[in-house]
């Protein structure tokens, strides 16, 4: 892979002659910025069969899911969806039960009356997108005060987004780029009748469980299967019986012609967030704050509900979910500062920085621009400790318990009680709100378990703060429980109607000023969000200037490089990356394959392990080796491949296309030796792992039986 220099490299400013691996574009632009390079490099189709407006294109088959927190790809005219397992697994997991275990045996509904609902799942179209960056700045001049810009940025979206919209149904919505120095309007159509079609055992969708996670090689059948349904007039709906399945305009073939190594890549998606454009400061922030503190609780939380998880089969339904979406980017805050250690990134920032900063400061009319940039963002790093002292309340005060969040949602009730027949409709809409979640809450709790995490993560923020940070009930513990922590966390439950439904119930059926007044559980949750906002509000305060500073600096670098083509930070916007089908070399005599196959499910089987387990049915086809049409042409299943595209988290899910606009594979992943992409990309590490369509397919047909859903697709060849 090709060497990018310094500057190149960790500004990512991509010069004329584009790195192809690097770089998440808006696909409203490539017809100016990247389209005779994507020829090039192997795509046979033009800007406008990947973006167009006035057509059926590419972006049409392709979706966010969940508002961006995945990506799906549509592949029959009947709005069948693809995406990850793990996209689907909140799903598979809330219509799994002890005698229908969803998760453990996977799910396939073998006629449309047999597909699931899932209230609250959505997915959405990307319609078009326009660059409003001149309407945006139209009264913007350089010397307002951060407040009047933000103030006139505002104004002007709003307005632009109500034009946009106008009478129909679509969503609309500006969003800044650049750190606020670009400005696009995104109109979307949003479906909210998502049905779940189909699903592999865990055993296959998620084939190495932590183990594996973010690992090459890798031979996960990470996916599953949804299907769009809209009103008889074609327009979104809420779930209705009467509903039909979504006549989408575009959908994608599918390849069974496989890969080869060189071979051209594009991924289209939803990329969540990256931060190539922070600074040195920041870089050390994340570094010593953000992944640490996750890090760190995280390990403890795992801990606790992995325990719990291994007593029982309905333990392991009840925390699949969540312990699978925690211990994701636990794993991911260690690669993270490996990566950025390994690879020396903050020295590299800083080089960058004072190359920019020996580029303002030989002309006054830059300096006067840009002179104070570096200096804003380095005075908002400056109180780390009050930015600890946060993150570890997020982590071990609110992101870990559970009832802290539920208790506290019981909190207006108090001073509605206070004169009940006066606020008598207010009271009835809070109770009823809690009386609608419940079922889902308690569905997968356990107060036990809670209890033991409260225990454990109230020490651990005890430990690593300042007395001046704790939450006013730390007071208590330490005088009326003597610092014992987990005797806290038994009073609590004790003194909680929160950690169990029925009380709960009797409770909201009649609630009274009395019980909340007393109700350990909410009191402690109180205290812990009223600490939470005066801890915020002095980390705001002294990150005051932190967005100009940003804005000013990107606005530096793309001045001195005026001359070459930006691509932003992704922000769940639609993004398209393109590449190739490549091995590489992470370490020194080690070369990794471009491909898997499914002897790796052989090689790798642990019976009865949680991670590593085949299911017998699948041995049985392994061994006999019945792959059908959806062999490669040596006679072997691939499993997974890998390209060297530039993804993040939203990719997951994202379609893998090669250059007849073919799909090829689902992406899922990215690769342990780059998990310091989110913040600076390495050519030479770099790379996204993908589950082979062919390998998804003998699932569907072969493995699940599930036939009928093959015939629904375009199958190329």
């Amino acid at each position: 892979m090709r060497k990018l220099n310094l500057i190149l490299l960790f500004t990512l400013i991509i010069s004329g002659s584009a790195v192809a691996d690097e770089g998440m574009w808006l696909p409203s632009l490539i017809h100016k910025l990247n389209i005779a390079d994507m020829q090039k490099t192997g795509l046979e189709l033009s800007a406008d069969d990947i973006y167009s407006i006035n057509s059926s294109s590419l972006k049409d088959a392709v979706v966010a899911l969940d508002r961006g927190s995945c990506t799906a790809e549509l592949i029959s005219k009947d709005g069948l969806l693809l995406t990850n397992h793990h996209c689907g697994f909140g799903e598979i997991q809330s219509h799994s039960s002890v005698e229908h275990d969803y998760l453990r045996d996977g799910f396939w509904a073998m006629s449309k009356e047999e597909e699931l609902p899932n209230p609250g799942k959505t997915v959405s179209f990307l319609v078009r997108v326009e660059d409003v960056t001149d309407q945006v700045f139209a009264d913007v001049t350089d010397d307002m005060t951060k407040d009047d810009r933000s103030k006139a940025v505002r104004k002007v979206s709003s307005k632009l987004e109500k034009e946009a919209k106008g009478d129909t149904h679509y969503e609309t919505y500006v969003r800044s780029f650049f750190s606020s120095n670009k400005y696009y309007l995104f109109v979307l159509e949003t479906f909210k009748d998502i049905r779940l079609v189909g699903a592999p055992p865990q055993a296959l969708g998620k084939f190495g469980g932590d183990t594996d996670n973010w690992m090459w090689p890798r031979h996960t059948n990470d996916f599953s299967m949804f299907r769009v349904y809209s009103g008889p007039d074609g327009k979104p709906a809420s779930y209705s019986e009467d509903n039909i399945p979504y006549q989408p305009k575009y959908f994608l073939p599918i390849s069974l012609k496989g890969v080869e190594e060189g071979d051209f890549a594009m991924i289209m998606g939803y990329p969540g967030r990256t931060n190539r454009y922070k600074t040195s400061f920041g870089v050390e922030n994340t570094m010593a704050v953000t992944n640490t503190v996750r890090e760190e609780v995280r390990e403890k939380l795992l801990e606790v509900w992995g325990g719990y998880m291994s007593t029982s089969q309905k333990a392991r339904i009840q925390y699949a979910s969540k312990y699978a979406r925690s211990s994701n980017y636990y794993k991911y805050s260690i690669g993270q500062n490996n990566g950025l250690n390994n690879l020396k990134v903050v020295d590299k920032k800083k080089a960058i920085e004072d190359n920019l900063s020996n580029w303002v400061n030989a002309n006054n009319t830059r300096k006067e621009k840009y002179g104070e940039a570096l200096n804003y963002i380095e005075e908002s790093y400056k109180n780390v400790e009050d930015d600890k002292a946060m993150a570890y309340m997020a982590e071990a005060l609110l992101r870990g318990p559970e009832i802290f969040t539920f208790a506290y949602r019981a909190k207006p009730l108090i001073e509605l009680l206070e004169k009940p027949l006066e606020n008598k409709e207010k009271i009835t809409r809070i109770t009823d709100g809690l009386k609608e979640s419940m079922e889902d809450f308690y569905k997968d709790y356990d107060a036990a378990t809670d209890q033991k995490v409260i225990g454990i993560l109230l020490k651990i923020y005890a430990d690593k703060n300042a007395a001046n940070y704790y939450p006013k009930f730390y007071s208590e513990i330490n005088k009326k429980y003597k610092g014992d922590f987990e005797k806290y966390a038994a009073k609590l439950f004790q003194k909680s109607i929160f950690d169990n439904k029925e009380e709960l119930t009797l409770f909201l059926d009649n609630p009274t000023l009395k019980v909340l007044k007393k109700d350990m559980a909410l009191l402690t949750a109180t205290d812990i969000y009223s600490k939470y906002r005066e801890i915020s509000k002095v980390v705001n305060e002294g990150q005051k200037d932190l967005a100009t500073g940003q804005r000013l600096f990107v606005a530096g670098l793309m001045e001195m490089g005026k001359d070459k083509s930006f691509y932003p930070d992704a922000n769940s916007t639609m993004r398209l990356t393109y590449g190739k089908v490549l091995d590489y070399e992470p370490r020194d005599g080690v070369t990794y394959n471009y491909y898997t196959t499914v002897d790796g499910y052989i090689e790798k089987e642990v019976p009865g392990d949680t991670e590593f387990d085949v299911p017998a049915r699948m041995k049985e086809l392994l061994i006999a080796k019945e792959y059908g049409q959806y062999a490669d042409k040596d006679g072997s299943l691939h499993a997974c491949f890998i390209t060297n595209n530039d993804i993040t988290g939203g990719n997951s899910g994202s379609p893998v296309i090669n250059g007849k606009g073919e799909l090829i594979g689902i992406a899922f992943d990215g690769n342990w030796e780059s998990m310091s992409s989110d913040i600076a990309f390495e050519p030479d590490l770099q790379h996204c792992i993908n589950v082979d369509i062919r390998f998804v397919l003998w699932v569907i047909d072969t493995y699940a039986g599930a036939t009928h859903l093959i015939d629904e697709m375009k199958i190329i060849r």
